[in-house]
């Protein structure tokens, strides 16, 4: 096959290939502007034929146009709490703000009174650290444990403190943490 059979034999297009042209005798820029005018006049009747709408636009990445309307609609103002709501649930710190939620809101988790006389410390595997005001709080705290457990699972959710350790106020110690070497510890003297 030459080339001259090659440049004369055009598949055949239809109708709506945007390449559809009659080019016969057209070349350089009034073969470029036939086929924009080509386009331009698809472009028109595709516009004059409204869109099916699919979905609600939730999550579909199409921009909804024109007005939201009277009801509910994802392109309306949301409140930030809900926008926060959202966006936890979708990270997955339901959790962690759960255990936030117990040190920020101690009082009003567990009651005034208690919270008077008490203070959240550490949250760790599902235990809460309780630091009570004095040896007498501790022990009515403990006498109180199981409907603590109550109240803190209504307040912040089941499973996020499974178990009370409370202790009375803390009485200066030598150790530096809670993980530390057993030994002598300090003497009478310091030489």
């Amino acid at each position: 096959m030459g080339g001259a059979e090659r440049a004369d034999r055009t598949p055949e297009k239809g109708p709506d290939d945007p390449q559809a042209v009659d080019n016969d005798g057209l070349a350089g820029p009034e073969l470029a502007r036939a086929v924009l005018d080509a386009a331009l006049a698809r472009r028109r009747e595709s516009a004059r034929t409204p869109r099916k709408r699919t979905g609600t636009g939730q999550g579909s990445g199409r921009r909804l146009r024109g007005y939201s309307g009277p009801g509910p609609d994802p392109r309306d103002p949301q409140p930030f709490g809900a926008m926060l709501e959202r966006l936890m649930r979708a990270r997955g710190w339901e959790k962690p703000k759960a255990e936030a939620t117990v040190f920020g809101s101690w009082e009003k988790v567990v009651g005034p009174d208690i919270a008077a006389h008490s203070r959240p410390v550490r949250l760790e595997g599902g235990v809460l650290t309780v630091e009570a005001e004095s040896t007498a709080w501790a022990t009515q705290l403990r006498l109180l444990a199981a409907t603590l457990l109550r109240k803190i699972a209504g307040e912040v959710g089941n499973n996020v403190v499974t178990r009370l350790n409370i202790h009375g106020p803390a009485a200066p110690s030598w150790s530096r943490g809670p993980r530390r070497v057993q030994g002598r510890g300090p003497r009478d003297t310091y030489g």
